[in-house]
């Protein structure tokens, strides 16, 4: 008899469940507000270069967060883990099927990305190889990012800061945000940096809340994140303080909110995010209660969801009826 395993077909259910689907609103999200934003302040949006791109970029969400449950299956110290509760060993998948999906998903969005940067400016060309290079070894090479205390930290940047960041700068002219010129054999990298800052402050609610969501998911794996010998911030922090990161950080994204619409960055009916926090202080208090993936974790990505949608709202109406 042969002693090759016997695999179960990746259905798309099944793949769906791989990538996470829920999560992948943090890719979305960032990437919409990075379009009425652009279309609000800018006056001027690219739609072919930001279809594109979010095409892209969902690749790449998938590929990082597929990629990562086939090396937590390959890494698993925990056998009870690894075969019970990593999708790959309950479902028995076949690792070596997932990696090549996983491979081809970010083959995709390396070769729309090559797109993108002839229809915009070689600048783009190292600050996407830069964002590549982060989602692969977030999960691979000998030091992989994610059992570190980075995770939130680069979740929260290159995710949220950076998709909003891209998204409006294939729109504009790259003197507007930053650009490089060759005339060889020199080059001159320009840019404007008050644009950048304004930029840095109404991106900050992505960066926020999308590091929030890698924080509730990292303090639910803690006791399993320990037995693979996984390390994150809430391990760091202990569970007292993470879970009063969390609490502050779904309030703290008010602050930039507020602070734009004074300096008229934003439209006054941003102020409509503030309807959100009923449903914010309920949904920290379900996950206050218990921090378990199946029964709590909804409430973050919940969380970006409801906040973003209203400052989207907010960003409509700002085009819509002006101020």
């Amino acid at each position: 008899m042969s002693d090759q395993p016997t695999y179960q077909p990746m259905t798309l259910k099944l793949f769906l469940e791989f990538i996470r689907l829920p999560t992948k609103s943090a890719s979305a999200v960032p990437w919409v507000m990075g379009v009425l934003f652009s279309w609000y302040y800018f006056h001027t949006v690219n739609w072919l270069s930001a279809v594109i791109y979010l095409v892209a970029q969902i690749s790449v969400a998938f590929f990082v967060t597929g990629f990562n449950n086939v090396q937590d299956y390959r890494l698993a110290v925990d056998t009870h883990y690894r075969d019970t509760y990593n999708i790959i060993g309950r479902e028995h998948l076949s690792p070596q099927h997932a990696y090549r999906l996983m491979w081809g998903t970010l083959a995709l969005a390396c070769g729309l990305g090559l797109i993108l940067v002839l229809r915009t400016n070689l600048l783009l060309l190292f600050m996407g190889a830069i964002a590549i290079a982060i989602s692969i070894l977030y999960t691979a090479g000998p030091v992989p990012f994610s059992r570190f205390p980075v995770g939130e930290f680069l979740s929260g940047w290159v995710e949220g800061f950076g998709v909003f960041f891209l998204t409006i700068y294939m729109s504009v002219t790259p003197a507007t945000l930053m650009g490089i010129t060759i005339s060889w054999p020199a080059f001159a990298v320009v840019g404007n940096l008050k644009n950048i800052l304004i930029l840095l402050l109404v991106g900050l609610p992505n960066v926020i809340l999308v590091a929030n969501i890698m924080l509730a998911n990292n303090i639910g794996d803690v006791p399993q994140d320990i037995k693979n010998h996984r390390y994150t911030l809430p391990y760091y922090l202990g569970h007292t303080r993470a879970m009063q990161l969390y609490r502050s950080l779904v309030f703290v994204s008010y602050v930039p909110v507020v602070i734009s619409v004074g300096l008229h960055l934003l439209p006054i009916y941003q102020l409509v995010t503030l309807v959100a926090i009923p449903k914010l202080i309920k949904n920290v208090r379900l996950f206050n209660q218990t921090q378990v993936r199946e029964e709590t974790f909804y409430t973050a990505p919940q969380n970006l969801m409801l906040f973003q949608g209203l400052q989207m709202l907010g960003l409509i109406l700002g085009l819509v009826f002006g101020g």
